[in-house]
């Protein structure tokens, strides 16, 4: 049975001196690299290769895609639509995830959070903040500390840059733009004044942490045409992974070798994702360590053993997309030898690191201003 595998933050964003790879036993991936073909594509965003693999057509200006709706979808819990009753298939999303504003020199540069950063009970309460100024606008929710979102009271004609677009880099080159755009650039900026004086972020800022002093709105639409399904089972924890897998009438499970190697699978593996976003060069590490362990060497051995027909393998990045295919009988071509997967880094062109930004200055930062 053959397994696609897609893995955001592969390829490490940055070129620098040493390799960030340097050091590390890689063999299972590096024989799946001598024995494939392999190219670099273009660049592409995580939510636009998913969005992809499901059929769903590119966005364009005035028809951006449901990312909201979708990523909801896949959150645990309660569903905001069941796709086999088709219930609330009109409720309008926006992601409205928390991030951090910070000024570097000129710039207004945006970071996210790590997971372990904001918990459930800080959460709560800035949404809670959030409701009460916002109540004619939409009801906000937080299903996890770092993803929010709102519910609106009623449908938007507006486009918003996704998050993994805009994380390090000046608030400035991503403004709202659309029919609607002058009314979300003024809701973002009066999302800034109520955060930054909440009691909460005076706490934060006193403990030495960051504070959460925005909110960026992105991926606006509602469910509309079913996804069509790219493989009998997706795995997949990401929550707009497995949301596109449930639009398309599939239940996602957990990523698992074992049970990924019986059918036809899409096996969405995340770990790297948020190192790379960060340039965490230690976290990716570890984390390329894991997938070497429990996906690369298995894979290259069940390749090896004939028990796995083929491999798909798409790393999509900043600085290029990865594509990799290894078929069963690849493994008879012994004049192939392993690929090391640091030479591999160094053919990428490079891509400067965004200025880091400095600590947060006392004065809530407006996007308004950085116009």
């Amino acid at each position: 049975m053959p397994i696609q595998l897609l893995i955001p933050g592969l390829l490490w964003p940055s070129a620098s001196l040493v390799g960030p790879a340097s050091g590390l036993a890689l063999p299972g991936l590096e024989r799946l690299l001598g024995l494939g073909r392999w190219r670099i594509g273009a660049p592409e965003a995580l939510d636009r290769r998913l969005a992809r693999c499901f059929g769903l057509p590119p966005a364009t200006a005035g028809a951006p895609l449901p990312l909201a709706a979708l990523r909801r979808l896949g959150e645990a819990g309660e569903h905001p639509r069941d796709p086999a009753q088709g219930a609330d298939a009109d409720a309008f999303w926006l992601c409205a995830d928390p991030v951090n504003l910070s000024f570097a020199r000129e710039h207004l540069l945006l970071n996210g959070f790590a997971e372990d950063e904001l918990d459930a009970a800080e959460a709560a309460e800035l949404v809670a903040a959030l409701d009460e100024v916002f109540a004619g606008l939409g009801r906000f929710e937080a299903c996890a500390p770092t993803r929010w979102y709102l519910r609106l009271a009623a449908p938007t004609r507006v486009d918003l840059y996704p998050l993994d677009d805009v994380v390090g880099r000046p608030v400035k080159h991503f403004l709202p733009e659309g029919e609607d755009a002058r009314q979300w650039q003024r809701t973002m900026n009066e999302a800034q004044i109520v955060l930054h004086n909440h009691r909460l972020n005076r706490r934060r800022e006193e403990a030495g942490r960051r504070a959460v002093n925005s909110l960026w709105l992105w991926g606006a639409g509602a469910l509309g045409t079913a996804p069509r399904a790219p493989a009998a089972a997706v795995h997949a924890v990401d929550p707009l992974g497995a949301g596109l897998a449930r639009a398309a009438g599939l239940e996602p499970t957990p990523p698992q070798l074992e049970t990924a190697l019986r059918s036809d699978t899409l096996v969405l593996l995340d770990t790297l994702h948020r190192a790379a976003q960060q340039r965490d060069v230690n976290a990716w590490r570890s984390g390329l360590e894991t997938l070497e362990r429990d996906w690369f060497a298995p894979l290259a051995a069940a390749l090896g053993g004939g028990t796995l027909d083929a491999l798909h393998l798409s790393a999509p990045g900043d600085r290029g997309t990865l594509e990799l295919d290894v078929r069963a009988r690849d493994r008879w071509k012994f004049w192939r030898k392993p690929y090391a997967f640091g030479t591999l880094l160094e053919t990428l062109a490079p891509l400067p690191d965004p200025p880091l930004p400095a600590p947060p200055l006392s004065d809530a930062p407006s996007t308004a201003a950085s116009r």
